[in-house]
């Protein structure tokens, strides 16, 4: 499933380098710092054996900061966005981070073996919504693409949708989100985030392509 390779998103989602200007070029962001957060997983042994509190803030400072949530929600929620009312969007983009966070946080003690090899980015002085792309390889598998949707904010390079082997993550939350809003509204897909949230669960992921 899509959900087990979150801790390789986690590792590569984690942007968050303070050492660097805000106009470094997205794929050195992503390079260096996930070079950064593999090795603070590599020699911390309390994340390998699954320190919640530790792991919540591995998410918090390293990943969290460079998600654009609000562009995410509204792309997952595509044409049930405008029917939201405020309220309800601000409720939304909290839960959609909370449901990642905690995903996030379970998943990273997955991770092992696996190394990152990130593919050269041609990128013009005009250019502000970039892919960046990579490959996971693990030992006796397939590599495994991970391509990072980046636009260039004032704040620097934001990731608005991650995807896992042709599989979007907005694109495939957006199905789920529609599929939850049929039945129950947007106030029921609301709680349906929240009980997730609570009971560390993601929403429904299809599988990769076969042979990944």
């Amino acid at each position: 499933m899509l959900r087990s390779f979150l801790p390789l998103l986690a590792l590569l989602l984690g942007f968050n380098a303070p050492a660097l200007a805000n106009d470094t070029a997205p794929d050195v962001l992503a390079r260096t710092t996930t070079q950064e957060v593999l090795e603070i997983l590599k020699r911390d042994k309390e994340l390998q054996n699954g320190n919640r509190a530790k792991l919540h803030q591995l998410v918090e400072a390293k990943i969290l900061p460079n998600f654009d949530f609000n562009r995410m929600t509204q792309l997952a929620l595509g044409k049930n966005w405008p029917r939201a009312t405020a309220k309800q969007k601000q409720e939304l983009v909290t839960e959609f981070r909370n449901l990642l966070v905690r995903t996030y946080s379970s998943s990273l003690t997955a991770f092992s073996n696996q190394t990152v090899e990130f593919k050269p980015l041609t990128l013009k002085p005009t250019d502000t919504d970039v892919t960046v792309r990579s490959e996971i390889r693990q030992p006796g598998g397939q590599p495994i693409p991970i391509d990072y949707s980046m636009y260039k904010t004032s704040f620097g390079w934001k990731v608005y949708d991650v995807t896992i082997d042709s599989v979007s993550l907005v694109t495939n939350y957006r199905a789920s989100f529609a599929s939850t809003i049929r039945q129950h509204g947007i106030d029921g897909l609301i709680k349906t985030m929240a009980e997730q949230s609570a009971h560390g669960a993601a929403s429904p992921a299809p599988a990769p392509r076969s042979g990944s």
